[in-house]
């Protein structure tokens, strides 16, 4: 009997023995999973918080980059308010500047009523007035001498323009392409022969009443045809003196410098 119960009782321990091996086992092994799990936890919560300040970063840059794109914003629609309003007052001043051309064409157009439309013509070009004059009208072949009739007109070009100071004028002399033989009227050549014209018309408008400061002549000589040197009559039209009259842009220029 006794042999029979301690036989029984070794296996019983054996299995106990066998049992706990099992579970201390097993007991590592979870051990060992649950260090590795909370390996991971650690892990995945550096990464989470270094997710969590990169995104707050890219918050923190993107609020920074709207404030400032706010801030342009509110300049880029101040610059443009400005401009608008530059524009418009570039608007107005041209749309009076071209108020001013049609009423000088049209005092100018008044004072010379009566001359022959082929000796002398009034047009708007470009923004300016131009009157354009025919050697007929003002000189004898080759002379730098105005002409009775010529004179009557330019003085009373002069009475229109008297006491206008926002108006440039400029006088210019055009010849036909043919040379001077020798010294004609102390020109050597075509340059010469037109400036002094200009300078003789120059002269009879101050005269006539228009500040100096105002007048300016030039000589074009033949390079500025208004037809092809071809023909007698197209001869005639290029020996012309134009006086052309622009009105002051010093307002206008004062808003351009300003951008």
């Amino acid at each position: 009997m006794l042999g029979s119960t301690s036989c029984v009782s070794q296996k019983k321990y054996t299995d106990l023995q066998n049992q706990y091996a099992s579970a201390t086992q097993s007991r590592d092994q979870l051990e060992v999973e649950k260090n590795a799990l909370q390996d991971a936890k650690a892990r995945n919560e550096e990464t989470l918080r270094t997710s969590l300040l990169t995104k707050n970063q890219q918050v923190n840059q993107l609020n920074e980059s709207l404030s400032g794109a706010q801030e342009q914003n509110t300049q880029l629609s101040a610059d443009l308010r400005g401009k608008e309003q530059r524009i418009a007052e570039m608007q107005r001043i041209l749309d009076q500047k071209d108020a001013a051309v049609k009423a000088l064409r049209q005092k100018v157009g008044d004072a010379l009523l009566g001359f022959n439309s082929q000796d002398l013509q009034v047009n708007v070009k470009n923004g300016k007035v131009y009157v354009s004059l025919s050697e007929q009208l003002l000189f004898k072949s080759g002379s730098t001498k105005v002409d009775p009739k010529g004179q009557e007109a330019l003085s009373k070009l002069a009475a229109a323009l008297k006491g206008n100071q926002e108006v440039n004028v400029l006088v210019e002399g055009h010849t036909d392409d043919v040379p001077l033989r020798g010294v004609v009227s102390g020109a050597k050549d075509n340059w010469d022969l037109s400036v002094l014209r200009a300078t003789e018309i120059t002269r009879i408008l101050t005269q006539g009443g228009v500040p100096a400061g105002q007048v300016t002549p030039s000589g074009r000589a033949q390079y500025v045809p208004v037809a092809q040197n071809d023909s007698p009559a197209n001869k005639a039209l290029n020996r012309r003196t134009e006086i052309i009259l622009t009105p002051k842009l010093d307002e206008l220029f004062q808003i351009l410098e300003q951008n």
